[in-house]
């Protein structure tokens, strides 16, 4: 097992979403110690020696290895991004079977080796996945997220940004819900320095039909990358980053997560992107934004729809039991 020097991150798979997490991670110098996990050892053994060859030209001299489990036991994150992924035609919904059998056997070896950190999802259906994480690890909510409407927040901004001319940063806007087909564009609370987005655009001639059409290319961003290229990668790895950074350095900046909700925006009990505070402790707090009564019916729906999936991460986790 290496020594842990610093902050240490574990990544558990390296197909194309951890190894852009990996490379995000090393370009921008989040933490000290990185460790490579996966079934394919040389694969990892390779990604591991093409990352080392950057490590000259990034803002720090990250130590990056191939290990095992017992490589958790001090690891300030774990990041899993393994599992089967999203094919063409496919719903992220589609994949939860097969990849709860995975989640169950990575989970519990990274417990075993006496992990104590985060646990950070992106493996689709991320916000399943996560529920099922909380479940099989055991750890406060708090300290399993997923990585939730992150990315689906990113592709708005930047459409929103495109529209208005105005670079993403400045943008406030956020999707939640769940990260599929029912997540929700929350116009009622988006603004481009305190100037109300909905209300600019329902000013326009065609202003209900042109947010449609932003929702639209934001939702269904995802089919149409990975009818092009095979997957996403590069952006939700820079939203993974992104996270942990908030995490490693104790920023407590807001990000849209998957997190467990406990009576916010009206729901219980089911893990969904929301806005979160995000630091050292993990998203230690959501934030309860108020929604307009057409955002409210949509959230609730969308929550339904997942609640309905973690009932397969009960049966199993019942099934396991006995």
């Amino acid at each position: 097992m290496t020594k842990k020097v610093g902050n240490k991150v574990v990544v558990i798979g390296t197909g194309a979403v951890g190894i852009s997490y990996a490379y995000s991670m090393l370009n921008q110098g989040h933490c000290d110690d990185m460790i490579l996990i996966d079934l394919n050892r040389k694969r990892a053994e390779g990604e591991a020696r093409d990352l080392r060859h950057g490590v000259p030209y990034a803002l720090t001299p990250t130590r990056i290895s191939v290990g095992g489990y017992a490589d958790c036991s001090d690891a300030d994150i774990v990041c899993i991004c393994a599992g089967l992924p999203q094919r063409p035609g496919e719903t992220r919904l589609d994949l939860i079977d097969n990849n709860l059998k995975i989640f169950h056997s990575i989970v519990t070896a990274v417990m075993a080796s006496g992990f104590n950190g985060i646990f950070l999802v992106a493996t689709n259906p991320v916000d399943v996945l996560s529920y099922a994480t909380w479940k099989f690890s055991g750890l406060p909510k708090e300290r399993v997220i997923g990585s939730g409407t992150i990315l689906d927040t990113a592709r708005l901004r930047v459409c929103l940004g495109n529209e208005f001319q105005v670079a993403p940063v400045s943008i406030d806007a956020m999707m939640i819900g769940e990260h599929g087909d029912s997540v929700i564009a929350a116009w009622s609370t988006a603004n481009i320095a305190g100037m109300p987005l909905k209300q600019i655009l329902e000013q326009e001639a065609d202003g209900k039909a042109h947010m449609e059409k932003i929702y639209n290319n934001v939702r269904n961003a995802a089919y149409e990358i990975i009818e092009a290229k095979g997957s996403t990668s590069l952006g939700i790895g820079m939203g993974l980053s992104r996270i942990s950074n908030a995490i490693l350095h104790n920023q407590s900046v807001v990000l849209t997560v998957s997190t467990l909700l406990e009576g916010e925006f009206g729901e219980h009990g089911v893990y969904i992107g929301v806005p979160a505070v995000i630091n050292r402790r993990g998203a230690v707090r959501v934030i309860n934004k108020p929604l307009d009564a057409g955002e409210s019916a949509l959230f609730a729906e969308s929550a339904r729809l997942l609640k309905g999936y973690q009932q397969k991460v009960d049966e199993f986790s019942a099934a396991k039991a006995v």
